[in-house]
């Protein structure tokens, strides 16, 4: 089970969310969110992390400078991408020398038909030839891009092969994440505001209550 912390916005939180067992954070740039993150900070964060932490650059319907940017001039080896056109993605990732970069599609889901539309996106990255190493699945809130606190229907995605390794995101808690890990068995989850003291702010009790109860869940489906 892969347990990502997303919305870290400073060194400290980041650190943190290490050394409590996270495998990997999310550092998002999307300006109009409360956990858009410096990009001098971003940078500090990426130097301090141990090597076998996955650092993510969330990215909304990046520019190609962007993600040129957070590959070149920041480290990052993985993208996590919120767009509805993935063709500009590719053709940008094409344009990077020697790039090697990992992409995790987001897709809101609240209901059936964006169960199929998520289908339907990994075969077109596949297609473009994006991969993509995960597809991350949130609830889809019209005007959002994840942490909005909200759960998706998981019974939606109950044993539903979208293609790709599942990251289930959407309003997961210490409370409900052992249970969303029993109903989806996911690749990995995902947490921004469900471990949070305040938007951006993250909670050391709440991550790891949330990366012990996620660990549990997990290891209690291979018994």
């Amino acid at each position: 089970m892969r347990i990502k912390i997303c919305g870290v916005t400073d060194v400290g939180d980041a650190l943190a969310a290490v050394q409590l067992g996270a495998d990997a954070l999310g550092l998002n740039f999307y300006s109009p969110s409360p956990r858009c993150v410096q990009r001098e900070t971003a940078r500090e964060i990426l130097a301090q992390l141990p090597p076998f932490v996955e650092p993510v650059a969330v990215l909304v319907e990046p520019a190609p400078s962007e993600i040129e940017a957070c590959h070149l001039k920041l480290g990052f080896r993985t993208i996590q991408c919120h767009a509805p056109d993935l063709a500009p993605i590719a053709q940008a990732l094409a344009m990077i020398p020697h790039s090697s970069m990992k992409v995790i599609v987001a897709r809101g889901i609240a209901d059936r038909e964006d169960v199929r539309a998520a289908q339907a996106c990994i075969r077109l990255c596949k297609s473009l030839g994006l991969g993509p190493a995960a597809v991350l699945l949130d609830a889809r809130v019209a005007g959002q891009h994840g942490g909005t606190g909200r759960s998706l229907p998981w019974k939606l995605i109950e044993e539903v092969d979208f293609g790709a390794p599942v990251i289930l995101a959407g309003g997961l808690t210490p409370e409900n994440v052992a249970q969303a890990i029993r109903v989806v068995r996911p690749f990995g989850v995902d947490v921004a505001s469900g471990v949070e003291s305040a938007p951006g702010r993250k909670d050391p009790l709440k991550m790891r209550a949330f990366i012990d109860m996620a660990r549990e869940a997990a290891a209690s489906l291979q018994c």
